[in-house]
């Protein structure tokens, strides 16, 4: 005998059944439900719920404004609760939160300026394009940001830039429009300094020009894949926005002469004769380093008197003849160099007044030696001085 089905067996035994009709949902209803389903996808994808805020995108304040009438009314929660497996309906709606959350859809984007199509859809949008798409679009074209995970390898670069800067070995200058960009270029944009660490294959762009995308490394640990020609309109519409030059010689050795400085000068090096306990230790490393136009035994003859010389005699160690330099640059560069190795000493005038006299470091003479050397050969950029190990080392 074969197998009778349930519906056969409850027949045999007299109940009648009656299936039970769905209920029919109304026009009104499918769209609450629809439109619930949205901000799910929504909560999905971004993994927050929409939140308003002009900065939002369009479709985020509308799920937003739409949540919280959802929320506020019992009719909307009831039709949707068994849906909600996400707890999008557990927040608290606060009256007047928001001044849209009163509209309805179509009333809520003709406010926001967008006219909208003669379907029900509201992400069917006419005539204009959605804030989602103008962002797409624009990060096309200016790439996005985001951290840069090997940003540690980058950093020291930067620093090394930065410190370039103050010596004078780089110098910044206006970025030409449609100026070139290559691998290994810096730039200033935005108040940033961003390197070009690589410049991908050629491809042709949405104006039929020659485009290339690049990996953009920013000083703030923030990296972008922007457009070639994308960081040339912006270098060149950005008034502050300036090319890195490359290392050089620096400006010591300018030709031309300005007020108050000659083409020669004479870099001098002198050590303390003053009993203190921190000369004492260390008499033989500790030097004074300056630089001047004129005669240097002149320049010394009352140091017992003056703080600079730390109030005591001091003796001439060494003197550097350069000509066709800047003096005060000079100087400047060379304090610089040796900042890691400043002496720091305090002591008093004359007057009894405590002083914290400057241009005093703790450097060996064959390392001021090698410095001059590389100062006159135009290589000092190249090289920094480790305190640790008392040497020049290459960047």
């Amino acid at each position: 005998m074969a197998e009778q089905s349930d519906l056969e067996i409850l027949g045999a035994l007299g109940v009648e059944v009656k299936a039970k009709k769905k209920a029919k949902l109304t026009k009104q209803q499918e769209r609450i439900i629809a439109g619930f389903e949205e901000i799910q996808r929504f909560v999905e994808e971004h993994g927050h719920l929409p939140k308003h805020g002009e900065d939002k995108d369009i479709f985020e304040r509308i799920y937003a404004a739409r949540l919280d009438r959802i929320r506020k009314l019992p009719e909307c929660r009831e039709l949707v609760e068994a849906l909600d497996t996400q707890g999008l309906l557990e927040g608290v709606y606060l009256e007047g939160e928001n001044s849209l959350d009163e509209l309805d859809d179509n009333e809520l984007l003709s406010q926001l300026g967008v006219e909208t199509g003669k379907t029900n859809d509201i992400t069917n949008l006419k005539h204009v394009k959605s804030q989602a798409q103008k962002e797409r679009e624009k990060s096309d074209e200016i790439g996005t940001r985001q951290a840069c995970k090997d940003f540690d390898k980058f950093k020291p670069l930067f620093e090394s830039v930065q410190n370039d800067l103050d010596l004078g070995f780089r110098k910044t200058m206006p970025f030409i429009k449609d100026g070139s960009i290559e691998e290994g270029n810096l730039f200033i944009i935005g108040g940033q300094k961003a390197y070009v660490a690589s410049v991908g294959d050629h491809f042709i762009g949405k104006d039929g020009r020659k485009e290339y995308r690049l990996r953009v490394i920013f000083d703030n640990g923030v990296e972008s894949n922007q457009l070639m020609h994308s960081l040339q309109k912006r270098l060149w519409e950005d008034d502050a926005g300036r090319r890195i030059s490359e290392i050089s010689g620096g400006p010591i050795f300018d030709n031309v002469n300005k007020e108050d400085d000659l083409a020669s000068g004479t870099i001098y090096v002198l050590r303390s004769m003053r009993d203190h306990p921190v000369i004492n230790k260390s008499r033989d490393v500790v030097h004074k380093i300056g630089v001047t136009g004129g005669d240097v035994k002149k320049r010394i003859a009352n140091a017992k008197n003056d703080p600079t010389y730390l109030m005591a005699d001091v003796e001439i160690i060494a003197t550097y003849e350069l000509y066709n330099i800047n003096r005060k640059k000079l100087e400047t560069l060379i304090h610089r160099f040796f900042e890691s190795a400043k002496l720091e000493i305090e002591i008093k005038d004359r007057f009894g007044k405590p002083v914290v006299p400057r241009e005093w470091f703790l450097v060996p003479l064959f390392i001021i030696d090698e410095v001059v050397k590389k100062i006159r050969d135009k290589t000092i950029g190249d090289y920094i001085y480790d305190t640790k190990s008392a040497k020049l080392r290459r960047r």
